[in-house]
């Protein structure tokens, strides 16, 4: 079967796309394939495009283990791009809405000469219960929230706040530098740890200003990433919640800078471009 597809990266993170709606199939095997490097076309997984009846366009994202995400910041951007570049919809002037399994997202795209050049994505407001995130606190005392809570995993102690964002993460705030912190070694400790029943996506994170943080990522069933939407979203709100940063945050990852700021219902918003590198055609 041959399979048409774009691929788009927001600040090195890199996305798939492709159009399912008139194809049948399980997804997460190929997304395994299509992701590797050398080997496939190279990803941190794929964005599909399905319909909805609840949004304009539906959203599934798959990390490149084959395992489905319940929400990308990064690559519902791309989706966005992918869906309003080809006229598969038009954006009203409340902006683009998308089903994901996160609940619905809106973007509000920047549109150049017809083609979307970044966008600003609502990522909603985070939830901190544990049992919502989900986080099994039985070793820590069953506490209803994991707020900088100090815990060893790998030998490394770490100060975790915990948090959803559509998905789940545990966010390290460190002085070490994030530069030396040993994310390859601790990341899959983190993500497999039983505190975490789904699983988990794990940030370490420095604060340079109150304006201002830097982020590595260990995205859960992808490795460490030059870029998140949701791990930039969520370090900025641990920060946050802690009282070391204001209501506008740029967010450094490897790949660029990402853009979070808060409303005054405590919604998140993403901010950051989103660029087409190629189109393809996958032959099984």
């Amino acid at each position: 079967m041959a399979i048409e597809f774009a691929k788009l990266h927001g600040c090195g993170n890199d996305y798939i796309a492709i159009d399912g709606r008139s194809i049948e199939r399980d997804w997460g095997p190929l997304t395994a394939e299509i992701s590797k490097p050398a080997f496939g076309v190279g990803s941190d997984g794929i964005v599909l495009l399905l319909d909805s009846d609840v949004a304009q366009v539906r959203m599934r994202v798959y990390n490149p283990d084959g395992s489905e995400a319940e929400m990308s910041g990064n690559g519902i951007r791309l989706f966005a791009k992918f869906v309003l570049d080809r006229g598969i919809a038009e954006p009203t002037k409340d902006g683009l809405t998308v089903e994901t399994l996160g609940g619905v997202r809106t973007v509000w795209p920047e549109m150049v000469d017809g083609r979307m050049k970044s966008a600003r994505v609502a990522m909603g407001p985070a939830m901190f219960t544990a049992s919502e995130v989900p986080v099994d606190t039985t070793e820590l005392g069953g506490i209803g929230e994991v707020i900088a809570e100090k815990t060893t995993i790998g030998g490394v102690e770490l100060s975790i706040t915990c948090l959803a964002i559509g998905n789940p993460h545990a966010v390290a705030i460190t002085d070490q530098s994030v530069e030396d912190f040993p994310l390859l070694e601790v990341g899959p400790l983190v993500e497999n740890h039983l505190m975490f029943p789904q699983r988990i996506n794990f940030e370490v994170v420095n604060v340079h200003a109150r304006d201002r943080i830097r982020a590595r990522i260990f995205e859960r069933g992808a490795g460490e990433t030059l870029s998140s939407g949701t791990g930039s979203t969520a370090s900025a709100f641990a920060c946050r919640k802690l009282g070391l940063v204001d209501d506008a945050v740029d967010v450094v990852v490897d790949g660029g800078v990402l853009r979070i700021s808060w409303d005054e219902n405590d919604e998140a918003y993403l901010e950051g471009p989103a660029v087409e590198v190629f189109t393809g055609v996958w032959n099984e």
